[in-house]
């Protein structure tokens, strides 16, 4: 084989490998870059989480409703012990959901949320959550799990959000597949009661 062609092919398997590489690497940071995405734009309906109130509160209201589901083999009741709250934009409200084991086993759940209207999620501030909180529950075991939010008055300066008077918080608890070592340690203390 002739050395240009040996030169030539060398560069070709780098520049193979490089693009393998750079591959490897966008999957492995694409999850954690898409979380960032959705938090900073409010994409898909993901909420801002909050340090701290604005201080502002605007005469404009809207009504928050909350809806809770279980995801399929997870055998817990879960409901919003409220329905819906009115409130002004830029108030700060609390919100109680209620989780309930109705099996005869100690099980581990985690629950996700989202916002709709999707393009409301960016205004829809969050100071506290039990979301994405690992929440072990005995057999019967029903606990109160509270969220504390607000609606940024940033809000009123879209005027493509205008026509949103109506905000849902929505959650849905998952049964952990892999429960951290706090949780497998209380399933363990509960399983020898």
């Amino acid at each position: 084989m002739a050395p240009t062609l040996r030169i030539d092919n060398r560069r070709l398997a780098l520049l193979c490998a490089l693009v393998v590489a750079l591959m490897v690497g966008a999957a492995y940071a694409s999850v954690p870059l898409y979380n960032l995405f959705c938090r900073v734009t409010g994409f898909g309906g993901t909420t801002a989480v909050a340090q701290s109130v604005t201080g502002t509160v605007l005469d404009r209201q809207m009504t928050v409703r909350f809806d809770a589901n279980v995801a399929r083999g997870l055998p817990w009741k879960f409901e919003p012990v409220q329905g819906a709250q009115t409130l002004k934009i830029g108030e700060t409200a609390h919100a109680i959901f209620r989780a309930e084991n109705i099996s005869n086993r100690p099980l581990v759940g985690s629950a996700t949320y989202n916002v709709t209207p999707q393009k409301s999620g960016a205004y829809f501030a969050k100071l506290q959550c039990f979301c994405f909180t690992e929440q072990v529950l005995a057999p019967g075991e029903a606990v109160e799990m509270p969220v504390t939010y607000f609606i940024d008055p940033a809000i009123a300066d879209e005027s493509n959000l205008d026509d949103v008077e109506t905000i849902t918080l929505s959650y849905t608890f998952f049964e952990t597949e892999n429960p951290s070592e706090a949780a497998l340690k209380v399933l363990s203390e509960l399983s020898l009661k």
